[in-house]
């Protein structure tokens, strides 16, 4: 005999442990989005909550390591007609390349939806169904479990080969890519740029507010501008508003790109190009510049 005590695993409605979608579980995936990165296998940096397209709002936008749009979209109940409309509509209003469903239940015409879109849209996008489930064990604490049910086809093999030559590839790249930079522009060490493999340079220009960024990416590099990570989209649209007809006419690009990035600028130089990376940090190092001057008028607390 053994005095070891067993408990039995229990399933719990999602809404015993939030209550409300858009008040308690988007706010609780966006701050432990690394629970869903883990499941999907994709590497998830937040970019903002319930983002306005048309007259509905999307739960969650996200960006993944090649600097893509993530639309997620996250229910309490079994998935319905309605969100899917929704995701139709994010998907082409926000310029996501990966979706990622949400619900504790899918019905069977709603995974083969999912299924078509992986076999019939362009190269680049992907679509995921994932269950999520609230399990514990008598009263322990509540635990999430996130299973993916619906994907591309090979994604488990895509992942595999990703990450074997993501080190000697891409991360290799993208350091080579910003000492580049930084031989170029040396004066680029005090406004965020380091040799790095990451595909975002950060500069907190407002603590806790505002944020200027430089990226390189599959298909362009540039600057831009967001919030810290977590906060919602509309602080940072709400920030930047007052000025948008200085910050148009003074920098150009896009005032919002939908993606949770504001004043974009890029170039089409990408980093496959590397006969063009000196024209890219060139770009980059003269935006920097004019962001920050006009930063500067509008905001007279930024010391930088």
């Amino acid at each position: 005999m053994t005095d070891i005590q067993f408990g039995r695993l229990e399933d719990l409605p999602l809404r015993e442990a939030w209550k409300h979608e858009a008040l308690q579980f988007t706010p609780w995936l966006a701050e432990n989005i690394d629970h869903l990165s883990e499941a999907i296998g994709i590497t998830l940096e937040l970019t903002g909550t319930e983002v306005a397209v048309d007259t509905f709002s999307a739960d969650i936008l996200a960006r993944d390591d090649e600097d893509n749009v993530v639309l997620i979209e996250n229910q309490l109940e079994q998935t319905d007609h309605t969100h899917l409309g929704q995701i139709m509509t994010y998907l082409a209003g926000l310029d996501a390349q990966t979706v990622v469903w949400i619900a504790p239940a899918f019905r069977e015409p709603h995974l083969s939806a999912i299924r078509w879109l992986n076999e019939h849209t362009a190269d680049g996008f992907s679509f995921f169904a994932v269950k999520a489930r609230v399990v514990r064990i008598g009263d322990s604490p509540f635990a999430p479990i996130f299973e993916v049910v619906r994907k591309p086809d090979d994604w488990s093999r895509k992942l595999t080969k990703k990450a074997e030559s993501a080190k000697s590839e891409l991360s290799t790249s993208r350091e080579s890519f910003w000492q580049l930079y930084l031989d170029r522009h040396p004066e680029a060490a005090m406004q965020g740029i380091r040799a790095s493999g990451a595909s975002s340079q950060w500069l907190e220009i407002i603590p806790g507010k505002l944020i200027l960024g430089r990226y390189v990416a599959s298909k362009s590099s540039g600057v831009y501008l967001r919030g810290p990570t977590g906060q919602n989209v509309e602080e940072i649209t709400q920030l930047l508003l007052p000025f948008k007809e200085q910050i148009e006419a003074r920098l150009g690009g896009t005032f919002f790109d939908g993606g949770g990035w504001h004043a974009v600028n890029s170039t089409p130089h990408p980093l496959g190009q590397r006969d063009d990376w000196p024209k890219a940090v060139d770009f980059m190092q003269r935006k920097t510049e004019t962001y920050l001057t006009l930063l500067r008028e509008i905001f007279p607390e930024i010391t930088q």
